[in-house]
């Protein structure tokens, strides 16, 4: 269904120089559903998992430490009330956990079910592409490739998200469950490894959030609304046969 919609109002309605847009679909229900229902469950899955980290924040890479012996710099528990909460933080952190299962699994059945998934991962041809959008996104280059639905950078990235998904699951049942799902937290190379997998992967989260939002900003408020509303307008193709054939008749 496409709604043709003029800007300026009905005093604009028969000027010729208002130009036509229609509401093209570009986003499904479903899709919408489950992006607006995973923002808050990520952030609290986040938030939960910092207060648990609190418990034993100790780096083992010693380049990337901003406390004496610690990830996050002193202070930095304290600032955002994160410490001494450490059952309030295990007890939000695994049942949001199984939200999170439970609408990733939703979610990828879906993406293949709608065959959705096909504007997700990117083709080989695609990914030539690469060089281009980066310099647009820059502001190196004045016209942004030509694309589907995502470009190859939004392919790649959300493509991503969803193994960061998957990993962030694994590992936490792994060190959740060590001894239970021993073969599982092995995979990992034990659980301090699978533990400071899951905390490269929950850093990562955060940056794609802080990427993501600027990039949604800089796309314009219309790319935002049509992740509510599920339609994005777009101008009408004047040159198109089907609009050729609505101006003669409009002519008639």
């Amino acid at each position: 269904m496409t709604d043709t919609i003029t800007p300026g109002g009905t005093d604009q309605l028969d000027s010729p120089d208002s130009p036509e847009r229609i509401a093209v679909e570009k986003h499904p229900r479903a899709i919408r559903w489950m992006h607006w229902l995973n923002f808050p469950i990520l952030t609290v899955m986040i938030w939960s998992g910092l207060r648990i980290y609190w418990s034993f924040d100790v780096s083992r890479v010693p380049s990337i430490r901003f406390g004496e012996e610690t990830f996050f710099p002193d202070g930095f528990y304290e600032v955002l009330q994160l410490d001494k909460k450490l059952a309030r933080g295990m007890a939000f952190h695994f049942s949001f956990g199984w939200l999170f299962l439970i609408n990733g699994v939703a979610y990828v059945l879906y993406l293949a079910v709608s065959r959705e998934w096909k504007h997700l991962v990117p083709r080989l041809a695609e990914l030539k592409k690469v060089p281009a959008v980066l310099m647009h996104d820059l502001g190196l280059r004045k016209e942004a490739p030509e694309q589907g639905q995502y470009n190859v950078m939004q392919q790649l990235a959300y493509s991503t998200v969803i193994l960061m998904g998957f990993v962030s699951l694994a590992t936490g049942f792994a060190i959740y469950k060590p001894v239970q799902l021993g073969w599982l937290t092995a995979i990992f190379g034990g659980y301090k490894s699978a533990r400071l997998i899951h905390f490269i992967v929950t850093m990562s989260f955060v940056a794609f959030f802080v990427v993501h939002i600027l990039q949604v900003v800089r796309a314009g408020f219309g790319n935002f609304w049509s992740m509510i509303t599920g339609y994005e307008l777009e101008p009408v193709e004047t040159d198109s046969p089907e609009a050729a054939a609505e101006t003669e008749v409009a002519d008639v």
